[in-house]
């Protein structure tokens, strides 16, 4: 089984960047997709649904704002949007689809660096939420929670960890309850189970060179269940083509959904 994540930084503009003709050619069985900025009234182009898969998108009531998608080779049993708490919801920041005993979430969780009360809405999400993936954790179902935390955790998760460690997205606080996440919680990251080696990064900032030395933060996931994450067989970091200021991020795992359908 194969996963794709991006944050698009608009859905229209990594379409003009080729990515649905890279998406095409990885056939992989889900494709999670943040921040498409757009509404679903305004994709009239059969690009953006894609052929042999099931389209899903929830927009924020902002226009041009936010936005997730999953685009699912398997027909979905259950197709959850949002998850129940509105300074999410209303800007289209949760997905789920769910297919037998596997849930796919596409997640764009806010970012804090544009102002203080944005960085308080990301606290509130963080605390809100925590008791939802515990609840997930324990289910019994498996889950794969792609998509942009926003966070990095660890130093060896950005390039310049000592000068950023009062900023935004990677303030104690916040690495704090990634490891809880990743600890107590009872969920897993599933790249870092497979892949432990410096300088993977999924975001550049388009100030300076940053794209050209690799100077980059790792704050895309795929937060899985337990057993999901034992059964990673292979990570990429696709950087041959820029669709985005992110790169997907591809997991494939040792795991049989549904029959396509």
């Amino acid at each position: 089984m194969k996963i794709i994540s991006l944050n698009a930084n608009g859905i229209r503009a990594a379409e003009r960047k080729g990515f649905f003709d890279w998406m095409h050619q990885q056939d992989a069985d889900f494709v999670c997709i943040q921040e498409t900025k757009a509404q679903h009234h305004q994709l009239k182009d059969r690009a953006f649904f894609p052929v042999g898969y099931h389209c899903y998108y929830h927009d924020a009531l902002k226009p041009g704002y936010s936005g997730t998608a999953i685009y699912s080779r398997h027909q979905p049993d259950r197709v959850q949007y949002g998850i129940g708490f509105e300074l999410m919801d209303r800007e289209g920041r949760w997905l789920q689809v769910d297919v037998g005993q596997l849930s796919v979430v596409s997640l764009y969780f806010p970012s804090g660096s544009s102002s203080e009360e944005r960085q308080d809405v990301k606290f509130a999400c963080m605390e809100w939420i925590k008791p939802r993936l515990e609840q997930m954790a324990a289910s019994g179902r498996e889950f794969v929670i792609c998509g942009d935390w926003n966070i990095a955790h660890k130093n060896i998760d950005l390039k310049n960890w000592r000068g950023n460690q009062k900023n935004s997205g990677f303030l104690p606080e916040e690495r704090d309850w990634m490891s809880e996440v990743f600890g107590a919680v009872g969920l897993a990251d599933a790249f870092r189970r497979f892949e432990p080696a410096e300088h993977q990064y999924t975001w550049w900032s388009n100030r300076g060179q940053a794209w050209a030395n690799n100077t980059g933060w790792r704050i895309d996931y795929h937060v899985t269940t337990p057993g999901l994450a034992d059964r990673v067989t292979g990570v990429e970091i696709y950087k041959d083509e820029r669709f985005s200021d992110h790169a997907p991020l591809s997991l494939s795992y040792d795991f049989a959904p549904p029959e396509r359908q």
